[in-house]
């Protein structure tokens, strides 16, 4: 289920109402999350009823049973009285120097194909070689301003939107990744203003909450991402890859997109690119 998450800068008191938005969103009684944390109902009553305040650990213990993000178990804890455990830094901060160089190799590895980091906002932290050396042959990447973001780059039709095959498909199957891939299932502010801000371009379906499965057996595992060159399309999939068992919150909203050609003439194609770019330079 994906709902809209509650500001995460709640004034203390309002713990019951911030358990009992995570209780709801997840679908669960208070006798499932009893059963499931171990606590007895009557407790989890008083603490939704603001008559009792739980202890650090049996709330940390309460959000774990709901799968709460690490950003808002912090807002848990705050609203409980009490500091926050999970840090939240910035994605390149010192502390987070081992996962962001393990990052690294594996984006370096996954050469000559596309390979991004990003945060859960799909801001690009870092890229491999080859992913601008691909959408250089579309888009002049350079003369973009701001902050790099995937979608507004897919979106946008001064970016690789003309270049999209079947677009009106792609624009519905990337919204619903969003949904999708939503850190803890759910949406919030800065996700939510994502949105808005690309179902603001011109031409964008309407209708893309809608599943619109082909009609006909399909040929192909997974739904490619297709960019015209030359009167070619060349077919893309995607493999996005999060961090197991994160302690930070800036760990957790990393996530890492690696690129696949979807056939063999992509992959000669492709090949083709990467090698008349490395003959002009």
């Amino acid at each position: 289920m994906n709902a809209t998450r509650p500001d995460p800068k709640v004034p203390p008191g309002e713990l019951g109402s911030l358990l009992r938005y995570w209780r709801d969103v997840r679908g669960v009684s208070q006798l499932d999350l009893s059963l499931e944390a171990g606590i007895s109902q009557r407790q989890i009553s008083f603490i939704e009823s603001g008559r009792s305040v739980p202890g650090r650990d049996t709330l940390l213990t309460l959000a774990q049973a709901l799968d709460v993000p690490l950003r808002e178990r912090n807002a848990l804890l705050l609203a409980a009285g009490y500091a926050p455990v999970y840090s939240e830094v910035p994605w390149n901060a010192q502390e987070m120097h081992s996962v962001v160089r393990g990052l690294e190799r594996v984006i370096r590895q996954h050469e000559p194909f596309p390979a991004i980091v990003m945060d859960r906002h799909w801001n690009v932290l870092m890229t491999n070689d080859a992913a601008p050396r691909l959408f250089g042959h579309f888009v002049d990447m350079a003369a973009r301003e701001g902050k790099r973001n995937m979608l507004h780059l897919m979106f946008d039709p001064q970016g690789m939107r003309p270049f999209l095959a079947d677009w009106e498909s792609v624009a519905r199957s990337l919204l619903q990744r969003v949904y999708r891939e939503s850190v803890g299932g759910v949406i919030d502010d800065g996700t939510r203003s994502l949105l808005d801000e690309l179902l603001a371009y011109p031409g964008v379906p309407r209708d893309w909450r809608v599943h619109h499965g082909p009609g006909a057996t399909p040929t192909m595992p997974v739904i490619p991402l297709g960019f015209v060159h030359e009167g070619q399309v060349l077919r893309y999939f995607s493999m996005v890859t999060s961090i197991g068992t994160p302690q930070h919150v800036a760990a957790q909203e990393l996530r890492l997109e690696s690129m696949f050609p979807a056939d063999d003439a992509t992959e000669a194609r492709h090949q083709a690119l990467m090698a008349a770019h490395a003959k002009a330079r």
